[in-house]
């Protein structure tokens, strides 16, 4: 496991900021002599397009240029350049920077475009994206956090940018976590007070309308009056206490001419209210017959509202699981050697390079490299691999992970942020933030959503008031707020982001890892994987793969003596004829007069044995008929291996393969990209012969072999002519050019840093299998994202004509508020219910 896996972005823009709707670049000019050159430089500089002043000092000879859009600042200095004057080769032109941002307040998708639509007139912003499960926005461009906070909080929303992903990420999680537990009680509280409040005014009023007698009851009790009286009296409460907060927001934002789902509540409440109020206090201004109350409505909608609200809160909760348990993966404290002793310290206060002890059953604190012991280490946490990884000195381990019954002492190679757990985090995060390209027309829709509904609801009321039965105040009334209450879009704005929360959240959890959102939905689509050999459908390694002996020979003994002589070789395949000797326990004899015979092979006494190892010519020149090993000698090049020969004393002994061995988990992979109806094929450097009777012996559909990594580019562009997106998965830095090539880029997690930097996915099991998983697992998001879409759209597109009244005429039916209310807190919930199923997703075995 590399700990590079991802770099860290730059989060620094030296731009100052002179106000929050411009922004100042101070440029060093050389080389000015007189008032016009200060002329000559202004007016070059005015000419770029973005720049919106520029006023340049002799005295200081500097350059103060605002902007009014986005500019290179690269063009700026060649527009000095081409008018005769310098910019110092010290001048460092400002970075493009990520600023993450937490935003409170957002409450639905119009809040989200309204949000974006902000940052993005910010000068220095070149891209912006905003969460509304995350309730965080992903600026990108050259601009101070105080302009993009200064941005979101004119668009009526509260911000504040968050820190970089370090080893202050567990404090940033506990943080949001404890303002979300904060938020949840809030709301729970509000909840039962409007709940209690609301529920005699429902009694009052509903009860009258449903029950026989009820209104008898309360004319001879305390009379209609009074009982109008309490209903205000607690109707008031319920708006103005726990209901306060649609309107602290919504009202706001209708006077701004941006409202969003508060001000759909707001008005839709307060029409209902201040009706009532009127038919209380001052029925004279009402016409004759339309003297009614609605408090139970006003209330009724806030507490069904606030009640969605907390369901929402709660199941929000969940989508987030997934970064809280790898956050949670993180050790609090190591034990380091310091000063010949050894002392707990917290995991923030160690470095690269100290020692650390790890003892059984102990979560390794950070990343590192054995120096003393053995044992077993469970990484199932980040490779999904449940078998625990034997450890020894040299073996690298991942902070996180969980040691089992051995005690041993690691070298700290990564800590903090640059660990792979905290790299991890990170790629969820950005993952879980990014925006698919499904929500594009999703944003187009909900940036009108809101005024349209308003729009509706004004139609609805003029409508009923001029053409609808008496009395026509009171339906005209009634309808609207109906239309007002039924078509907030929240659930629009939850339908796409929480899938992908939970989504790429399920993804970690098995051990893939998606580094850019926009894979989940173009995996999908993929008709065909093409895959790199070796180190991909193989270990990448050398290994003894065959060993066939001679009558009157076993195996240990030629094993053994064969191992002892090919120790004294450089070759790759010596090494791994020797592994395979030590993996059996088999002791190396003593070796003596060893001799490389060149184009043959290598000779030597072992053991007091001469022994003799080489290709098929070698024994002929020795005499020996290898024709005893022909069928084997077949097998073997039928499977793209090379045979080599062992003679001892004079004797054929063995016939033996040395090759790449394939993983254990390809063939189970390569089947089940064909179940999902795909094409498989490799894209290989090899030897051609080699590649085709590898792909023979897997199924594989076709072969690019003996390419370079321009040949694998040109190999990935001719399938996707031929069969439409491709997705490459590879693990070398010759992959990298194909990896960014792919339609999606999967990189084996095992691999090397800048294949994993070209890649969209990392598969941290290092195994083929991650490949269809993430397909499915792609195929399962985007399902239920659809799904989530539909029924957010075909929510509102069926209930706010049947709010407006449109089946009256013919059925007789009319929508209540208070039932629009309820089925509009209902929607959310689904939205978020629905993507919490992907919680369940399994792999395929």
């Amino acid at each position: 496991m590399n700990s590079g896996l991802m770099k860290e972005v730059a989060m620094n823009a030296p731009v100052r900021n002179t106000d929050t709707t411009r922004q100042a670049l101070s440029l060093p000019i050389e080389g000015m002599t007189c008032a016009s050159c200060v002329g000559r430089v202004e007016r070059a500089l005015k000419a770029v397009p973005g720049v919106a002043d520029a006023v340049v000092n002799l005295a200081t000879e500097k350059a103060s240029i605002t902007f009014s859009a986005p500019v290179d600042p690269a063009a700026l200095v060649r527009e000095v350049e081409a008018v005769g004057y310098e910019v110092p080769a010290s001048f460092s032109a400002p970075q493009t920077a990520t600023l993450e941002v937490a935003i409170e307040g957002m409450t639905c998708a119009s809040c989200v475009g309204r949000v974006e639509k902000a940052l993005k007139a910010v000068p220095g912003v070149t891209g912006a994206a905003v969460n509304l499960a995350t309730e965080k926005a992903t600026v990108h461009g050259t601009v101070e956090p105080a302009a993009v906070v200064a941005a979101i909080e004119n668009a009526g929303y509260d911000a504040r940018v968050l820190a970089a992903a370090s080893t202050g990420a567990e404090t940033e999680a506990d943080d949001r976590a404890q303002k979300k537990e904060a938020e949840r009680r809030e709301l729970t509280r509000d909840f039962i007070i409007a709940a209690v409040l609301t529920a005699p005014v429902f009694l009052l009023e509903m009860g009258s309308h449903l029950i026989p007698g009820v209104h008898a009851l309360i004319d001879s009790t305390i009379g209609m009056t009074n009982s109008w009286y309490l209903q205000f009296a607690l109707t008031t409460l319920v708006l103005f206490v726990p209901g306060i907060r649609f309107y602290d927001k919504g009202l706001p934002a209708l006077w701004r001419l941006a409202p969003d789902m508060n001000s759909l509540v707001a008005v839709g409440s307060l029409a209902a209210y201040g009706y009532s109020l009127v038919a209380t206090f001052a029925p004279g201004f009402l016409p004759a017959g339309t003297v009614n109350v609605y408090f139970e409505a006003a209330a009724v909608i806030v507490t069904l509202i606030l009640l969605g609200r907390l369901l929402e809160a709660r199941a929000k909760g969940r989508t987030s699981e997934a970064i809280k348990r790898l956050v949670g993966l993180q050790a609090k404290t190591a034990r380091v050697r310091r000063d010949g002793g050894t002392i707990d310290l917290p995991i923030g206060s160690v470095a690269s390079g100290d020692v650390v002890e790890v003892r059984p059953g102990e979560r390794i604190p950070v990343d590192g490299e054995v120096i003393e012991g053995d044992s077993y280490v469970d990484e199932s946490m980040i490779t999904g691999e449940p078998i625990p990884v034997s450890k020894s000195p040299g073996s690298p381990v991942v902070g996180g992970t969980v040691n089992q019954k051995g005690a041993f002492a690691i070298r700290a190679t990564a800590v903090g942020g640059d660990t792979v757990l905290s790299q991890i985090i990170r790629m969820v995060e950005e993952a879980q933030g990014s925006k698919l390209p499904i929500q594009a027309l999703v944003d187009k829709v909900t940036m009108w959503f809101v005024p349209a509904v308003f729009a509706v609801a004004a139609l609805t009321f003029a409508a009923w008031f001029y053409f609808g039965p008496s009395p026509a105040l009171t339906f005209a009334l009634v309808n609207a707020v109906a239309v007002l209450i039924i078509a907030c879009p929240c659930a629009m704005g939850l339908a796409t982001p929480t899938s992908i929360m939970v989504g790429t959240g399920r993804g970690a959890e098995l051990g893939v890892l998606f580094r850019k959102g926009e894979a989940l939905q173009l995996l999908k689509d993929a008709k065909v994987v093409a895959v790199d050999k070796t180190g991909t459908l193989t270990e990448g390694r050398p290994a003894l793969t065959d060993l066939e002996l001679a009558p009157g020979f076993d195996r240990e003994t030629v094993l053994g003596l064969v191992a002892a002589v090919e120790a004294k070789s450089e070759h790759p395949i010596a090494r791994a004829i020797v592994d395979a000797a030590a993996g059996e326990g088999i002791a190396l004899a003593s070796v003596s007069d060893f001799e490389s015979v060149t184009g043959f092979g290598v000779k030597a006494s072992a053991d007091g044995k001469r022994v003799e190892i080489g290709a098929d010519r070698y024994m002929a020149a020795l005499g020996l008929d290898v024709t005893g090993f022909a069928s084997v000698a077949e097998r073997l090049a039928n499977e793209g291996k090379s045979p080599l020969y062992a003679a001892i004393d004079g004797k054929l002994a063995a016939i033996i393969a040395v090759a790449d061995p394939i993983k254990e988990t390809t063939p189970l992979a390569i089947r089940a990209m064909h179940d999902l109806g795909l094409k498989v094929a490799m894209i290989t450097g090899d030897n051609a012969g080699t590649a085709r009777a590898i792909a023979a012996q897997l199924g594989i559909d076709s072969v690019v072999a003996e390419v370079l990594p321009d040949g694998k580019v040109d190999a990935v562009r001719r399938l996707r002519a031929e069969h439409g997106k491709v997705a490459f998965v590879g693990d070398g830095i010759n992959d990298a050019p194909a990896l960014a090539e792919a339609d999606v880029g999967l990189a084996i997690g095992t691999g090397t840093d800048i294949a994993i930097e070209a890649a969209d996915v990392v598969l941290m099991s290092g195994s083929l299998q991650g490949v269809p998983n993430a397909i499915a697992l792609s195929k399962a998001t985007i399902g239920n994202i659809r799904q989530n879409l539909f029924w957010a759209f075909a929510y509102n597109t069926a209930l706010i004509p049947v709010a407006a009244g449109m089946l009256y005429p013919a059925y007789g039916i009319l929508l209540s508020p208070v039932f629009a209310a309820g089925a509009m807190a209902l929607s959310s919930v689904f939205v978020l219910g629905n993507a919490l199923r992907l919680k369940t997703f399994r792999v395929s075995n």
